[in-house]
């Protein structure tokens, strides 16, 4: 039994065909990209849940127990969940006009909305909707991570510029890290840079009694298992709360799964990352967690250190909880500049030049969405920003498939045999036309939204007293039809039989008959003005054309023609 065709081990089945994957080097490369998750966890956990308006051991409960869970259950090989900036804004937004910030009741509806929004994640997984997440265009996903570097850039570098005494340990760090990224492109460079800003800091303030401000001292506790006091009261007041903190935490955490997953070219599992991110919430709310998300912060400092499998999230979780619990004063000399100057090269690695290039070069249409949705990442909250660059995309979409190609088409006088020539596009060339059968291909939908853009082309097509009186549509590229679609053919056969000629179609898709079918339209179209190929088409519509007009006519551009009345013309197949 060959590899291929071997069934997968259950470890495999469980949680991925990454599993198969681990030996010793990948376990100390994602041990190693963990250490560096864990490191940048803490201090933003301890911001966070200030934010939140929570203690501030919720924020490295947080930072623990949902980004193991996620890394296991999910699909992405890089995405650290853990408290974000939106998620605890959006959180202490949402909660502080049902209860004052920081009162037990406060503390009691934050468990229990994050409960309903791991709830709300695992449905969406379950349901298998999580497909709409691919809605998310690459250039929404290009807007997204160079506003988010510029966000990040301006917070790491405002944060630096405060304080000139720290400034240049943050710019060391940052120095050090791309020198280090040339030197030794597969090395641990920020874990590197990291610990050589620490042993600065702390040299600097010891020697130097520069005043420097480091993560500081951490509360030293365990998650303690405690289930969220759920009250029957609570579910019509925080059911719209939960729901929209599903929609930006959810949305971030896709977004960022899209982007490092395209970055690594991995297969994400859309479902599968619903899944893990509604589990990852489900079993923090029995811990003192909040609600929490894919962290870019985090995420792409994991890529960029060499994590190679979901292992490194588990090993930022436990190594953040040891960290917690036994190393604070170790973890208390890392300085917040050295921070600063990793999360600035974070930033740096997030702008994707030649992908802008590249873009503004084939479409504008959708590098204007890229940088619509970028500066909405400027100006609007993060999940706003996406969910606009979404709506964009869609709109761009819908404007596109409405306005479906129309070519006429044709042979080129002069070849050996119509069997023996190609079909050309027409369109512009000059070569004649037959001037009672019009040849026109059919490229795309014909939906309700693109009805108005071919019924105005098949009103051009009939507007000249000399215009052909019959069409040969070539529907092999009409992929589909709804309701509105089907009735304007039936609207142009009528128009077609009136003008004295007829309607004929080239192999339409099963999908195409199937509509007609149902509607009648067949019966009243004819099974002969349907046909397989185009020279059984052509061969049966020729000889009902008229033939006052063929005796005039010297285009002859058919191979048929050669029977039909008139004199031949010079060359003619």
């Amino acid at each position: 039994m060959t590899d291929m065709h071997r069934p997968a081990s259950w470890p495999a089945r469980i949680f991925g065909p990454w599993v198969h994957e681990l030996d010793a080097p990948t376990l100390r490369a994602d041990a190693m990209a963990g250490l560096l998750g864990a490191v940048l966890a803490l201090p933003q956990a301890l911001a966070f849940a200030a934010l939140a308006g929570l203690p501030p051991a919720w924020g490295l409960y947080t930072a623990i127990v949902p980004c193991i869970v996620a890394a296991l259950a999910g699909s992405s090989r890089h995405v650290l969940s853990g408290p974000t900036n939106a998620v605890s804004l959006a959180l202490a937004a949402t909660l502080a006009p049902l209860a004052a910030v920081g009162s037990p009741d406060y503390l009691r509806l934050a468990l229990v909305v994050t409960l309903a929004v791991g709830l709300i994640q695992a449905v969406v997984a379950l349901l298998r909707l999580g497909l709409l997440a691919n809605f998310i265009s690459p250039s929404v996903m290009l807007g997204f991570t160079t506003g988010a570097a510029v966000l990040i850039a301006w917070h790491a570098g405002r944060q630096l510029l405060n304080d000139r005494h720290e400034a240049a340990v943050g710019l060391g760090a940052l120095v050090l890290v791309w020198a280090l990224r040339r030197l030794w492109p597969r090395g641990p460079g920020m874990l590197i840079a990291m610990g050589v800003a620490s042993l600065c800091g702390w040299a600097l303030m010891r020697y130097a009694g520069q005043p420097l401000r480091f993560v500081g001292a951490l509360p030293q506790a365990w998650p303690a298992w405690q289930p969220p006091p759920v009250q029957w009261a609570d579910v019509p007041r925080l059911a719209g709360i939960a729901l929209a903190l599903t929609i930006v935490s959810l949305g971030q955490s896709i977004a960022i799964a899209k982007t490092l997953a395209a970055r690594a070219g991995q297969q994400l599992d859309v479902n599968r990352e619903c899944l893990g991110q509604g589990l990852a919430n489900i079993a923090g709310s029995f811990f003192s967690c909040f609600t929490a998300s894919g962290s870019l912060n985090r995420s792409l400092p994991n890529l960029e250190a060499g994590a190679r499998t979901p292992m490194a999230g588990v090993f930022a979780g436990v190594i953040a909880l040891g960290l917690a619990v036994a190393a604070a004063p170790l973890i208390a000399w890392v300085p917040l500049a050295a921070v600063s100057g990793l999360l600035l090269w974070v930033a740096w690695s997030l702008v994707d030049g030649a992908q802008w290039k590249r873009v503004a070069a084939l479409d504008r249409g959708e590098a204007a969405i890229a940088a619509a949705t970028g500066l909405a990442m400027l100006v609007l909250p993060l999940e706003d920003a996406v969910l606009g660059g979404v709506g964009l995309s869609l709109v761009s979409y819908l404007y596109r498939t409405s306005r479906p190609a129309l070519r006429t088409m044709g042979f080129v006088r002069g070849s050996r045999g119509e069997s023996a020539r190609p079909m050309v596009v027409m369109d512009g060339t000059g070569h004649p036309e037959c001037p009672q059968l019009k040849l026109l291909r059919m490229e795309g939908a014909i939906f309700f939204g693109a009805v108005a853009h071919v019924s105005d082309h098949l009103h051009a097509l009939r507007q000249p007293a000399e215009a052909p009186r019959h069409l040969l549509v070539m529907g092999k590229s009409m992929n589909f039809i709804d309701y509105a679609g089907a009735a304007l053919w039936e609207e142009e056969h009528l128009r077609r039989k009136a003008m004295g000629g007829d309607l004929y179609f080239h192999r339409p898709r099963p999908q195409v008959l199937e509509t007609w079918r149902a509607r009648g339209f067949l019966d009243k179209l004819g099974a002969d003005h349907v046909f397989a190929d185009k020279r059984s088409a052509i061969a049966a519509i020729v000889p009902r054309l008229d033939d006052a007009v063929c005796a005039r006519c010297t285009a002859r551009v058919f191979e048929e023609c050669a029977g039909r009345p008139g004199p031949p013309a010079s060359g003619a197949a």
